[in-house]
């Protein structure tokens, strides 16, 4: 039984301010005690009520309880709840009453009309307050599925996105294969060796939606030693990673596509190839930190002007899918970019909040 000591505090002071409020009707109706004292009458009353209904609650099985907005005990089902209501309004009207009389001394004798307005208020009180901290409590458990549920949906859809990216870029590496089988046969070993090594470490992970951002740029190496066999000294790479983002989640090939589109639009259309450069960096935006990371080329670049974003017909399947995964994942901070470089070649950034991230 792991009692959450926060919440039961939370209630108690909704129990207090409901106490004080209740203090107002009792003074009207027995002016002869103070306002000042009507609280504590009350205040007894409504810690005993609230005291047996609150740690009640934890010797049910929570099989038998609503559960919480943090998945723990809430309020107990059908009858049960119904039982404990009452045995907490009979307990706060049997042994409120004279702990009140204990704490203020005092000497005054209710009349059998009074215990029966007493008892009145103290059952209509506690009915109110027990109907109400149930509804709160049967919201935020309803508010915490909802949650749950959009956060499996969104967790669903990324997992789509990733599994309709994996094939491919498996399937323009086998296009490739099969052109080399033919015209450079030991270059297609070494090809599908580096395919075999860059599978097995795909497969190998974790299908969790995220990875250190370390694992992300070892895959990268993997992909660019892959085409490096096909290219040739036409492809050159840098990939610039900062320790301190090296543990920085991510989604799982997040940057993959960009640095396959790099390659397919930018450097294999150029009869001399060219360098591709992945870079991870830190950026304040606004006093949030936003984590950039960038995919560069020296290909031949985009035909719209160098400092307009846009997409280019060709390149949209990977930006599209990016787009959707950081959407899924970081809502409207995350975005993609795509960008002529002036002196030549195209430039991707992709951004979103490094604390999400974390």
């Amino acid at each position: 039984m792991r009692i959450d000591w926060l919440d039961a505090a939370r209630h108690y002071l909704q129990v207090v301010a409901f106490c004080c409020v209740i203090a107002v009707l009792t003074t009207l109706i027995w002016p002869a005690k103070s306002y000042f004292m009507q609280v504590g009458y009350a205040l007894s009353v409504g810690t005993i009520t609230w005291s047996v209904i609150e740690f009640g609650r934890y010797f049910f099985d929570t099989k038998n309880c609503h559960a919480d907005s943090h998945g723990g005990h809430g309020w107990p089902k059908g009858w049960r709840g119904l039982l404990l209501t009452t045995v907490g309004i009979a307990g706060g009207f049997l042994f409120g009453d004279p702990l009140g009389d204990l704490i203020f001394k005092s000497g005054l004798v209710n009349s059998p009309r009074d215990n029966k307005i007493s008892l009145a208020i103290t059952v209509l009180a506690g009915g109110i307050a027990s109907l109400y901290f149930h509804a709160r409590g049967k919201a935020a458990a309803m508010a915490a599925k909802i949650t749950a549920v959009e956060r499996d949906a969104s967790e669903a859809k990324l997992k789509l996105l990733e599994t309709q990216l994996e094939p491919h870029m498996l399937f323009n590496t086998l296009a490739n294969l099969r052109v080399l089988i033919t015209t450079d046969p030991p270059r297609a070993v070494a090809m599908l060796d580096r395919l075999n090594s860059y599978l097995r470490a795909t497969l190998s992970g974790s299908r969790a939606l995220s990875h250190p951002l370390s694992a992300e740029f070892d895959l990268l190496r993997d992909y660019l030693e892959l085409m490096s066999v096909r290219m040739g000294d036409r492809l050159t790479y840098t990939l610039d990673l900062p320790d301190d983002l090296r543990g920085v989640p991510v989604p799982p090939l997040l940057l993959q596509p960009l640095v396959e589109n790099a390659i397919q639009h930018g450097l294999e259309p150029k009869v001399g190839g060219g360098s591709i450069t992945v870079r991870a960096s830190r950026r304040n935006d606004a006093g949030a930190d936003m984590l950039v990371l960038e995919v560069a080329d020296t290909g031949i670049g985009l035909a719209m002007p160098a400092t307009e974003p846009h997409e280019e017909p060709g390149r949209g399947f990977g930006l599209a899918h990016i787009r959707e995964r950081l959407s899924s994942a970081y809502g409207a901070r995350g975005g993609i970019q795509l960008l002529a470089d002036a002196a030549g070649g195209t430039r991707a950034i992709a951004t979103f909040p490094l604390t999400a991230a974390a």
